[in-house]
Formats: structure tokens, C-alpha cells, sequence
């Protein structure tokens, strides 16, 4: 058993808001746990309201790996504070979340001060950097997989892993059959589509100017098409409509990716986890992400080592939903990808009905509670 007598700190690390969320819930989860603990650590407002003590807002920060680089400095300071708050101050865990590029480096610190290291949201090696293998390995003590295949995938390969569920489907499940589609009644002149550019800021930059032109050129075909996006906060909702182009008509809204994609026929979708989120809906989506050209065959193009780079489909082990990762500047493509689907009812159901069934199993019980376990034993064990 732990000391009641004492109280705990967890340290926690959030970089996106998505991890900010993720943190969140839990914060929540180990509030409930019975034991004492004083959170603090690095995040954003979602983290301050569940009750930590975010020392620095690294949320605000959050970007792209090609436009991260004016950010370094940023990023170097703030982790060389971290280490020192390490030194000076008694942690019983860090919990990183997401963001391996970041985190990799307050794992390290961790380790360094010998504090007990929990990674939540493991990263995704498998897909681009598995020579990073040796470095998890020396600053993760558990890794917690949000994804089913991981949990053999690093265990075989040293790492002591446990699946616990994926935290984007905490809040929609358990069972997610009324959200089956049948779209015999469909009608592709008045179908509802959702445009869903991503959460971080050069993401959103880069996609929500090209999902607009999509949207014209799909509504010249279809007069009737109604459009939505949704925006994480207020200045997100903003920044969208301030950047709405000519002749682009939408409705924007502050909801939940999930939510949003519930009232819609169709989503045109940035690559990420918001194609969990907009599956777990059952709405068939089309998947797209933007790259620098160059980078991408220089680099990009020789580090991925799977075959499908949009969750769903990696998951689904085929292309369920049309990808275009990375789709560079020309839409056509992208136009007539989701033409087709509008105009194939059985298309669409028939992949509405294999986005639940993949989903479905993900969203039974909450990782948040079964991560707040694990770290709450290794609080007892003080491993």
C-alpha cells in the first residue's frame, strides 16, 4: 500500500492539445484513486482545470515538425528548466504523453534523477523510427499503447508494455452501434459535410485553405452540400472564420471532433487521431495531410515503413478510406476521391459499418482509469 500519510507529486508533460486532454483525464482518474498526489507540470489549460500546476504552457507552442525549428530555442530553455525542477524538488513519477520528440528529452531528465518514468500514449516507432527503440528503452519504465497491435510490438522488443485503450474514445463508447450508417435514403445534393483541418496551428494553416476549395468545387456538383467545422476554443473558431475564402459558405461550431462528425454525412479529415474520433462516428472520411515536397523525398518518404499512413487504414490493414498523405497542392484528386463517395450509397454504408467494428472494440472502458492504475502502482512499488 502507499503512505497515506504523505502526499505524492506526479510530474506530467503534455505538448499538444491532445495531450492536454489526455492528461486531463487522467488527473481526473487518479483524483479518484484515494491517494494523495499534487500534480504539476508542463501543458495547458485543460491539465490547470483538472488541478495541475502547469508551470509552463507548452500547448500554446505546439507545431508541426517542419515549422518547429523556430521554436528550438523555446524548447531547449524549457527543458533545461525542467531538469532543474527535477533536482530541486522531490517527484515520486513523470508521466509523458504523446509529443516523443519533446518528451523523449523530459523522459531522459527523469531518468537522469532517477524518478520513475510512465509514457502515456506510446510512441509510434513502428511507423518511422524504430532505431529510437534503444533510447525508449532506457528512459521508459512502462509504456501505456493506445493501440492494440502495439502492446506485442514493443514488448517483443524490450519494452514492458500493457494495451489500456485509447483515450480519444474514452467518452464514446461503450457501445457505438446506433452510430451505424444506412444510407438508403441518402442524398448527395443535400448531404452535410464536415471539414475537419486539425487542431495544431501550422496543421490548420496548412489544410483549412484547401478543404474550403475542395468544398467549392464539391458543392458545384452538388448545389445543395452544407458544410461545418469545429474549432477546439474560441480563438481556433476564430482564426478559421477570419481565414475563410470567397464564395466558401460554413457553419462553425466549438464541439468535439466525434460530435461534429456524428452530424455529418461525410468529413474531409487531417491525417491523425482525429480519424479515430470521426470512425468511432461511423462517418466515412477522406484523409489528407500536406508535406514540404522536398523534405518529403529526401526524407519522409524513406523513414515510413508501413504501407498505409492513415490510422484508420493501418489499423483496418487496407484502405478503407481514400488517403492522400501528403497531397502537396493539387486537390483534384482529393475532389474526386470524395465525389465518388457521395455518389456510392452502398459505398457508404458499407464503410460506415467497418469504422464502428474497428472502433467499437477500442472504446470499451476508460484508459485514463487503467493507466491511473498502473501509475498508481508504480507509485506503491516506487518503481
Amino acid at each position: 500500500m502507499t503512505d497515506s500519510s504523505r502526499t505524492y507529486r506526479i510530474f506530467l508533460s503534455a505538448a499538444e492539445p491532445s495531450g492536454d486532454v489526455h492528461c486531463a483525464g487522467l488527473i481526473k482518474a487518479l483524483q479518484q484513486s484515494g491517494e494523495n498526489i499534487a500534480f504539476v507540470g508542463a501543458g495547458g489549460p485543460k491539465m490547470a482545470s483538472a488541478g495541475c500546476e502547469v508551470l509552463h504552457n507548452t500547448v500554446e507552442k505546439a507545431a508541426m515538425i517542419y515549422n518547429a525549428f523556430s521554436h528550438v530555442g523555446y524548447y531547449i530553455s524549457l527543458i533545461k528548466q525542467i531538469k532543474g525542477y527535477f533536482q530541486r524538488n522531490k517527484v515520486d513519477l513523470v508521466i509523458v504523453c504523446d509529443s516523443p520528440a519533446f518528451n523523449f528529452h523530459i523522459a531522459k531528465a527523469a531518468k537522469k534523477a532517477a524518478i520513475p518514468t510512465l509514457f502515456y500514449v506510446a510512441p509510434q516507432l513502428w511507423a518511422w523510427a524504430p532505431w529510437r527503440l534503444g533510447k525508449l528503452r532506457r528512459c521508459c519504465d512502462k509504456l501505456c499503447c493506445v493501440l492494440p497491435f502495439e502492446q506485442q510490438w514493443f514488448t517483443e522488443r524490450g519494452i514492458d508494455s500493457v494495451f489500456v485503450g485509447n483515450p480519444l474514445l474514452d467518452n464514446v463508447g461503450p457501445d457505438l452501434s446506433p452510430y451505424r450508417r444506412q444510407y438508403r435514403d441518402f442524398r448527395p445534393e443535400t448531404a452535410r459535410v464536415a471539414l475537419l483541418p486539425g487542431s495544431r496551428q501550422a496543421e490548420t494553416k496548412s489544410l483549412w485553405p484547401a478543404m474550403q476549395r475542395i468544398a467549392l468545387r464539391l458543392k458545384a456538383v452538388y448545389s445543395g452540400l452544407a458544410f461545418v467545422t469545429v474549432a477546439v476554443d474560441e480563438g481556433r473558431k476564430k482564426f478559421l472564420r477570419d481565414n475563410q475564402i470567397d464564395g466558401f459558405d460554413c457553419e462553425y461550431a466549438i464541439a468535439s471532433v466525434t460530435n461534429t462528425a456524428r452530424m455529418a454525412d461525410l468529413a474531409l479529415v487531417a491525417s491523425g487521431s482525429a480519424t479515430l474520433e470521426v470512425a468511432a462516428a461511423g462517418c466515412p472520411m477522406v484523409v489528407m495531410f500536406q508535406s514540404n515536397k522536398v523534405l518529403w523525398h529526401l526524407l519522409g518518404r524513406w523513414l515510413i515503413r508501413i504501407k498505409h499512413l492513415c490510422l484508420v487504414n493501418i489499423l483496418a490493414g487496407k484502405e478503407l478510406v481514400p488517403e492522400f498523405m501528403p497531397y502537396f497542392t493539387s486537390i483534384g484528386p482529393i475532389v474526386d476521391a470524395a465525389e465518388e463517395l457521395l455518389g456510392d450509397r452502398l459505398r457508404l454504408s458499407q464503410i460506415s459499418d467497418e469504422l464502428i467494428n474497428l472502433t467499437e472494440p477500442l472504446a470499451r472502458g476508460s484508459s485514463a482509469e487503467r493507466t491511473a492504475e498502473i501509475a498508481r502502482q508504480m507509485l506503491q512499488r516506487g518503481v
